[in-house]
This record gives C-alpha cells, structure tokens and sequence, in this order.
C-alpha cells in the first residue's frame, strides 16, 4: 500500500456515543495515517437528521480525545453545529474546524451536495423519481405475490425537471436516482480481494432524498473526492455498499480510493456487538454490558488497554507479542496484518490487558485515569486531595479496574453512619465464642486513642505490643477491626487501612460497633 499523500477518514454519525466498533475503525485508520505519514480526517455525516442525538458530537469528540486519539482535519469541538460554528466550519470566521477542506460536517455541505447530484441529471447519469411511498410499497408486494425479488424499474420515459416540480408544488415526494448500468461491479478490496456483485443484483438507487438532502452513499463518496481520501478503512457492514458508490465516482469522474473492510465484532457467544445488547441485558434485569467508549470509561477501564485490546480485533502484530504501546502499534500496522474473519470481544481477555496496564503505567498516569474515572461518574472522591489518592492506589495494586479500588478501600471515606455491616462477618468475626470479637475491640480502643503519631509503622507497632500482652494472634485483632472499620473482613493491610481512615473516625466506628453490638445483645 503506497504511503504517498495517504488520506484516511473516520466519519461517524452524532447518533450518540462511540461505539466500540467504531473506536477500532478510527484507531485502524489512525494507525494507518500514523504509519504512512499520512492525515486522519474526522468528518460528521449528520445528513439523517431524525437520528441527531443533540449533544451526541460532544461525546463523541470526548471519547476519541479520551482515547488519544487526536485528529489532524475536522470539528475542534462541537459547536461545529451550532449556528456560529456552521459559519466558521464555512471559512467565514473563527476556528471550530481544522483543515483546508471542510466544511467538516455533511449538514454545512448541502450546496456542495445539489450541484454534484444537478452534474449527475445533466449528464443523463441520475434522473428524478415521482413514487409515494405507496406506490413503492405497492410494488414490492406485487413482487412479494409473484414471488420474485423486488427490484425498481426504472420509468420509461423518465420524468421531465417541470413534471418533477409540479409533483413538488402538489406536495409529492421528488427523489433522484443514480442510473445503474448492465455491467458487473467488482470492488478490490485490500482486505478480502476481489468481490463481484452482479449487474442485475444493481437497481437505480436514491442519491437524493425527497426533502433535498442527500443520501449517504452520494454525500460520503463526494466527501471522499473532494477531501482527497486515499483509503478508506470501514466494517464489512459497508462492504454492500461500495459497488453503489463506485457507480457514483465513475458517473463523476471521480478515483476510487483504496478500500480495505474490517472483520466485524460478535460478543464471544456468537452474536454481533450491538448496542442493542443493553436494552436485552435491561429488559432481563441483567446489568448491561459495556458496549460504546464511554461505557468502558466509566467502567474504569485505561484507555491504554482498551486501545491495545482493539487493536488485536482483526490485527494481528505478525508474532506473539499482544501488549502493545499505541507508538509500537502504529510502527508496525498494516492492512495486510488484518484478517478475513470476524474479530471475538473476549471481556476476560481486556480484563487481564486492564490488569497488566494498571501495573504496567506510570504513578502519575495511573492517578490521571483514576481521576478521569472519579469525575466521569460523578464521584465525590474526586475532590480528596491528590495525595490521598495516590494512596489508594498503592494499597490496593494488582486491581483490575477502579471500581476494585472503591470497592477495597471506598468505606474509608464514606460518613461513619453509612457503614453497613455484613451480617455474616458480624457473627464469624465479632459474635463468635460469646462476643470475643466485642471484646477485642473494648479493650483495643484505649490503646488507639492515645498513639501518637498515627502512622502506619506507629500503629504496627501498637498493635505488636497489643497482642503480645494478651496473647493474641494479629489476625485475632485485625479482623474485628476490619469490621468495625469497613462493615466486612476485607481491605488493605490493617495498619495502612487505620491510617488512611484517621484517628478520629476509627475510634468512632469502634464505638459505633460495639454500640450496634450491645444493643443486638
């Protein structure tokens, strides 16, 4: 595949947030750009206006940020829809867009769009279409009742521009078809090589829909020409699609870009990933998988791993090696590296990736993604100081994902009266051999309340001397203390868990328990 003036597009729809798939479609074009040097163009195509998700750009733009996955052409932002952000994606003024060929959203391109589709008319290569919506139905259930396949037939003679106008003045849907021609369409594809799809599998198809605007196959081939795309980079779902707009950039006299169709994601069981398998999970009142972007980050999943994770969904590194650095992956990426067959989301797969990135980043990295977490999902534990933070993080290496780390040491920061205690824990630890646990307890808070400094070593060494002098093991200590502290018999070790959770508040949830504990008595 040639590097010179390669051109690659990721173009999703603000239809709400960056589904999975997608993101492995930008990170494979990205990849490809970043290996032959080339330009990662982001372009909006938000010509389907009943999908528009208003604040679905936002999200979209945030989670491909999140990734790291910064573009060279396209929206800086999402006020590239609004009003004064059309105007300056249009080159008027300001900066909402990057690039010398934007706009960069399909809805600011509409004009651009009327003459391409007005060159197709002239040149007897497109023709309007006066069918309701009826009439077509109709149609297909005469074909349906001769049991043949349905296929338009083109009108013969063709509607004049004054018939199409006056159906417009009646208020009649007009479209424009692409005529298609009686030879076979072959795409080269560098992923699966060569596909033929028949003349008479090819019908005259809408390039222009009745209420002007244009169908995605005219806008995104158009697009393609006018931004210089070299190579375009999509799922397979597409691959149906390509002999159409091939049509299109003969009739046009456009070049065909090289096209290379990414394997399509299933879940492991075998179904395609979709975002449908949230509504299934919530209609079974199961918790729903993640399956966009922003899913995973608030599943406190690193973005390293999500990204090395997708990576290895179609493309393989040529050898054993699987943990990857997006830099690494971007020296040694290529299409022919992409296999045929469909790609396996393995979640215990990208559990063990998040795992060994965890422990694989640096401090300052680990605490920048905790953060992000804390603050995508609205935590208050974001606001504890940095240092603390860092703390939890320490304690608790060898996590998973961050909700782990809230889940082993969260309690230490929520308000004494909201400890709840496991009733299980409660009678094995505290309950057992007529209250022992109660006891320990009694008598260990004397020796908490006066120790100074309250560090994890000068806890240590309390505690040492504690069980000593009564002939206790640590555990036979720490663990009713664990319970008072966190409600279970799990958290860190015991002196570090005391000194995060303070003086004060241990010896107040000592007390607490042991006043739950009298009162069950």
């Amino acid at each position: 595949m040639s590097a010179s003036g390669c051109r690659v597009r990721f173009a999703p729809s603000p239809t709400g947030y960056l589904h999975i798939g997608g993101a492995r479609t930008a990170l494979f074009n990205w990849l490809l750009a970043r290996r032959l040097g080339g330009a990662f163009v982001l372009r909006i195509e938000d010509t389907d206006q009943s999908r528009h998700v208003s604040d679905s750009l936002e999200k979209i733009l945030a989670d491909m940020r999140w990734l790291g996955l910064e573009w060279d052409e396209g929206p800086k932002d999402a006020s590239v829809l609004d009003t004064a952000g059309a105007a300056d994606a249009a080159g008027a003024s300001g900066n909402a867009s990057e690039g010398d060929f934007g706009p960069y959203c399909q809805s600011q391109r509409l004009a651009i769009y009327q003459e391409h589709v007005q060159r197709l008319i002239d040149a007897g290569h497109a023709y309007y279409a006066l069918e309701t919506p009826e009439e077509l139905a109709a149609m297909r259930e005469q074909a349906r009742a001769n049991k043949t396949d349905y296929k338009y037939r083109r009108p013969d003679p063709l509607p004049t521009p004054e018939q199409a106008q006056a159906a417009r003045d009646e208020g009649r849907p007009v479209v424009v078809r692409l005529k298609m021609g009686d030879t076979d369409i072959t795409v080269v594809d560098d992923i699966l090589g060569e596909v033929t799809l028949a003349a008479d599998q090819l019908e005259d198809f809408v390039i222009q829909k009745g209420d002007g605007w244009p169908t995605y196959h005219l806008a995104c081939v158009v697009d393609d020409a006018l931004m210089k795309i070299t190579h375009v980079l999509r799922g397979q779902e597409h691959l149906m699609n390509t002999p159409k707009h091939i049509a299109i950039q003969r009739a046009l006299g456009f070049d065909t870009p090289h096209y290379a169709h990414l394997p399509i994601i299933f879940n492991m069981s075998g179904s395609k990933m979709s975002k449908r398998d949230k509504e299934k999970a919530i209609k079974k009142g199961e918790v729903p998988p993640e399956i966009d972007v922003h899913d995973f980050r608030a599943s406190g999943y690193l973005p390293e791993a999500l990204l090395n994770f997708i990576s290895l969904l179609g493309w393989s590194t040529g050898d054993d090696t699987e943990q990857i650095t997006l830099e690494e992956t971007a020296k040694r990426f290529s299409v022919e590296g992409i296999g045929k067959g469909n790609a396996k989301f393995d979640r215990t797969k990208l559990l063990s990736f998040n795992t060994d990135w965890a422990a694989r980043v640096s401090e300052d990295r680990l605490l920048e993604c905790f953060v992000d977490y804390l603050q995508v999902n609205d935590s208050p534990l974001a606001n504890l100081p940095e240092a603390t933070l860092r703390r939890m993080l320490e304690l608790c290496k060898g996590f998973r994902t961050f909700p782990d780390v809230i889940a082993k040491i969260g309690f230490a920061f929520v308000d004494d009266s909201a400890i709840t205690y496991d009733e299980k824990a409660v009678r094995k630890v505290l309950e057992k051999n007529d209250g022992a646990g109660y006891g320990v307890l009694r008598n260990v808070v004397g020796c908490l309340e006066s120790l100074e400094p309250w560090t994890a070593s000068a806890i240590e060494a309390e505690l040492t001397t504690f069980c000593e002098a009564n002939d206790l093991k640590l555990g036979g200590v720490a663990q009713p203390l664990r319970v008072a502290l966190s409600g279970g018999t799990v958290s860190p070790a015991i002196y570090d868990t005391l000194e995060l959770v303070g003086r004060d508040r241990t010896i107040n949830r000592i007390k607490q328990t042991m006043m739950q504990g009298s009162e069950q008595a």
